[in-house]
């Protein structure tokens, strides 16, 4: 399933397998279903996430 990520508040970074994206409050980023990521957040940050039901969350 693809997820998408919204900034509410604070900043988050979305890994990619070679680039990084810098998502600031009023910004979102859709990553496709089968590409690898990673999130990080280097202050405290509020983030909406939405993917589909059928995804198993793993990871912290």
């Amino acid at each position: 399933e693809d997820e998408f990520f919204y900034v509410i508040d604070g900043l988050l970074h979305i890994d990619l397998d070679d680039k990084t994206f810098d998502l600031h409050p009023g910004q979102g980023f859709m990553v496709p279903k089968g590409v690898a990521h990673r999130t990080r957040a280097p202050q405290r940050t509020s983030i909406l996430m939405v993917e589909g039901k059928t995804v198993t969350p793993t990871g912290d």
